[in-house]
C-alpha cells in the first residue's frame, strides 16, 4: 500500500512538472498584448496615407483600431526603395519592431505575409470634361477616336508603369508624356500628375492608378474631370486586388487582420467610395493568354 502511494505520488509530481515546463515555455514565447494597432506607413503619399491621417489607408487603420479597442500609431518612412525593409522588417537589437502592419500591398507581392484582398481597382484614363473627349467612356472608344485627335493629345503616365506598357502596345509612345515613377523629392505626390499639370492644361489626359485617378479628379473643381476605368487586355494588367501585409511567421495576427477585413467590410467600402476609389469587378480582371480565367496573383 505505502509502495502504491509512493508510486502514486511520484507520479503526481512528474506530471505536475510536466504540466508545469510547457506552460512556462509557452509563455516565453508568446508576444505580449498588443498596446496599439502600430501602421507602417508612408508619410506624403495621398490618398493613401499621409502624417495629418488623411489617407484612405489611415482612415481603415482606424477603423480597426476602434475595432480592436487599441489606439492607432503610425511609423512613417518615404515609400520608395526598401520600404518593407525599413518599416514592418526592421529591427534593431534588442528593440522590438516599430510597426506591425502595411494597409495597402498588392495580392502576390512576396515582401510580406499577404492578407486575404478588401478591393479591387484598375488604372483609370483622366481628361477634362468639354474638350472633346465626352464620349469616351472606355478604353477602346479612347482608342477609337479620330486619328487627328489622337494624334494630337498629350497623355500623362508614370514610367515602367501598365500604362507606358499600353501606350507602347497600341502605338502611341509618341503620344505620351513621361513622369518619373522614383522621385527623390520628399514633397512629390503621385497625385501631381492630375491636380498640377492636368488641371493647368499641360497635358491633355493622364492614366494612373484608379485609386489616385479617382481621389485627385475629386479635388480638381475647374475644370471637371471624367475618370475612366481601364480594362485588363493582353499583354498589359491594368487591375490589381489589394490587400494588407504583416510580417511572415505571425499567423494569428494575420488571422485577426482578415477577421477584421471581414466584420469591417462595410465600414471599408463606404471609405473607398468617399474618396473616389474605382471599383472593379472581375470583368476586369487580367487574363493569361491562352486562358479564359484571370490570371493567379
Amino acid at each position: 500500500m505505502n509502495n502504491t502511494r509512493s508510486i502514486f505520488t511520484l507520479a503526481l509530481a512528474l506530471a505536475g512538472a510536466a504540466a508545469c515546463l510547457p506552460v512556462t515555455a509557452q509563455d516565453a514565447d508568446k508576444p505580449p498584448a498588443r498596446q496599439a494597432l502600430r501602421v507602417c506607413q508612408d508619410p506624403n503619399n495621398l490618398p493613401f496615407s499621409n502624417v495629418e491621417g488623411a489617407g484612405i489607408e489611415n482612415r481603415i487603420a482606424e477603423v480597426f483600431g476602434k475595432a480592436l479597442g487599441l489606439p492607432v500609431q503610425y511609423y512613417s518612412f518615404p515609400q520608395r526603395l526598401a520600404f518593407i525593409r525599413n518599416t514592418l522588417r526592421y529591427k534593431l537589437p534588442g528593440q522590438d519592431y516599430p510597426c506591425d502592419i502595411v494597409m495597402g500591398v498588392p495580392v502576390g507581392y512576396d515582401q510580406v505575409s499577404v492578407t486575404k484582398p478588401y478591393y479591387r481597382s484598375t488604372y483609370a484614363l483622366v481628361f477634362p470634361q468639354g474638350q472633346g473627349l465626352d464620349q469616351v467612356k472606355t478604353g477602346d472608344d479612347f482608342l477609337k477616336l479620330d486619328p487627328a485627335r489622337l494624334g494630337k493629345l498629350r497623355i500623362g503616365v508614370y514610367d515602367r508603369s501598365p500604362a507606358s506598357d499600353w501606350l507602347n502596345l497600341h502605338r502611341l509612345v509618341d503620344r505620351g508624356v513621361p513622369y518619373p515613377i522614383m522621385n527623390a523629392d520628399p514633397q512629390q505626390y503621385p497625385g501631381e500628375i492630375i491636380e498640377k499639370d492636368l488641371a493647368a492644361g499641360k497635358i491633355d489626359a493622364a492614366i494612373v492608378w484608379g485609386p489616385i485617378a479617382g481621389y485627385f479628379a475629386q479635388r480638381v473643381k475647374s475644370p471637371r474631370l471624367t475618370v475612366v476605368p481601364l480594362k485588363s487586355e493582353p499583354g498589359v494588367r491594368f487591375d490589381y486586388e489589394m490587400a494588407m501585409g504583416v510580417r511572415y511567421g505571425e499567423r494569428e495576427w494575420k488571422q485577426k487582420i482578415e477577421g477584421l477585413i471581414d466584420s469591417q467590410q462595410a465600414a471599408i467600402q463606404a471609405i473607398l467610395k468617399d474618396y473616389g476609389v474605382p471599383l472593379v469587378d472581375e470583368s476586369f480582371a487580367y487574363k493569361e493568354p491562352g486562358k479564359d480565367k484571370p490570371a493567379m496573383k
